[in-house]
């Protein structure tokens, strides 16, 4: 990997010998024209990312290299790039300090060049990355829908990107399926860890710490609707693997399940409408629940749980449930997806779907190390890709985003015999409860 990461910054210090001039055009564009001090943090280690994984730079080094330069980012005097501040119709409102994007990011991206430069003159070892974390697969597709709205994050390098540093393994993952625009998704994939990275419980209680990090990213993304008249929303799940410890997190219908020793493990129950305690929750607030093709909250979302959807709220609410898996290292992977495969594919045939995906042709270990690993990551590519196939055969038209987070390398698992059938793990949970508005 160090060999990777030293052709990467030569590369990268090739195209970027000097700091982009003011005025220039960015390399990249922002997410937005004007951002909060608040949203800067996500931002700006957004552009990075997404700067750096488009020049193939190993995730570990893009990681570290971000995190610094947002550490110098947020020590400068952000002053210049101040909006001025509009004349607001209620003057009790406070007032939000706006920066212009492209301005505020030039500057970050040339600490994260300057960064670079440093790390190519002086190279530091990087850290191996958690054995745990060892490979993801990804797979989304707008399907038959007009547009796609959902996003998704894998980040494997959680503590390096915010500079947690307290001997803990972390890797975060998510997936948000939008729905009247992909705004609300955007932005809470955007900023969702790094909220929970800030959590004073996240160690202690990440349960708590991904609550109100929910919470506050719903509150956030008020502001940015409000300013920007969006009127966007977003389920999401997300998960933590935090050492030995599973937590996940969710509002609406988006799903996550474990499969462990080829059986499905249960580890939540979707938000819906028509769930009796999510009616019976609306109807105690003055709402109602009205059947209009699928049930709807006041006969519009679909959904009773969401980031965004602020004409709706508290009927929709922005409250997260969570629940947290002890994991024993017997486990397969870890499923994340949105309902567009939820809808079509029960969790009980996942497993088989996730076989037949690393049993097809061409997934061998024979060859040099160099085909081997390309090896594992056609096959990585393949298990999502498969289920995302199978969910639009069956009948699915919505977007469709399917994660599979492999807790053991891939090819260990067609060792195992697979367990077909509806068998479910009971997990030993520390946080189930439906929280009230």
């Amino acid at each position: 990997m160090e060999e990777e990461a030293r052709c990467f910054l030569g590369r990268f210090v090739d195209e970027f010998p000097a700091a982009l001039e003011e005025g220039s055009p960015l390399p990249v564009s922002p997410l937005s024209c004007k951002v909060s001090l608040e949203e800067l943090y996500g931002e700006s280690l957004e552009l990075g990312l997404r700067l750096l994984a488009l020049r193939g730079a190993p995730p570990v080094l893009s990681a570290l290299l971000c995190q610094a330069a947002l550490s110098q980012l947020l020590q400068s005097d952000l002053s210049p790039f101040h909006c001025p501040q509009e004349a607001e119709a209620n003057q009790e409102e406070q007032i939000v300090v706006l920066l212009h994007s492209e301005a505020v990011q030039r500057h970050f991206l040339n600490k994260l060049i300057d960064e670079a430069l440093a790390w190519q003159q002086n190279f530091i070892k990087l850290p191996s990355s958690p054995s745990r974390f060892l490979q993801s697969s990804v797979h989304a597709i707008k399907n038959t829908r007009r547009k796609m709205e959902d996003k998704h994050l894998a980040l494997a390098e959680f503590n390096q990107l915010f500079g947690i540093q307290d001997g803990v393994e972390r890797a975060y993952y998510a997936v948000f399926d939008g729905h009247g625009g992909v705004d609300a998704a955007t932005y809470a994939a955007t900023h969702l860890h790094v909220v929970l990275s800030k959590q004073e419980t996240l160690q202690g209680d990440t349960a708590t710490a991904f609550k109100t990090a929910f919470k506050h990213t719903d509150d956030m993304f008020r502001g940015k609707a409000k300013r920007e008249r969006l009127r966007s929303g977003t389920t999401g799940v997300a998960a933590l693997i935090q050492g030995q410890e599973l937590t996940v997190a969710w509002l609406g219908d988006s799903q996550a399940m474990l499969v462990r020793e080829g059986q499905a493990v249960t580890l939540m129950e979707p938000h819906k409408p028509e769930r009796e305690d999510e009616k019976q929750r609306i109807e105690d607030l003055g709402g109602c629940i009205t059947f209009m093709g699928c049930w709807r909250v006041n006969g519009t979302y679909a959904v009773s749980r969401a980031i965004g959807d602020f004409d709706q709220k508290p009927y929709v609410s922005g409250d997260a449930d969570c629940s947290t898996t002890q994991l024993f290292g017997d486990e397969d992977y870890l499923l994340l997806a949105c309902d567009g495969f939820f809808d079509a594919v029960k969790p009980s045939a996942v497993p088989d779907l996730v076989l037949d995906a690393l049993q097809q042709p061409g997934n061998s270990e024979e060859g040099g190390e160099t085909q081997l690993k390309q090896s594992k990551e056609i096959i990585g590519r393949r298990v999502a890709q498969h289920l995302v196939s199978h969910a639009k055969e069956a009948g699915s038209s919505d977007n469709i985003t399917v994660m599979v987070v492999f807790l053991r390398p891939p090819e260990q698992l067609l060792s195992q015999d697979s367990t077909t059938g509806t068998a479910q793990a009971t997990q030993d949970s520390t946080s189930q409860n439906t929280p009230q508005q």
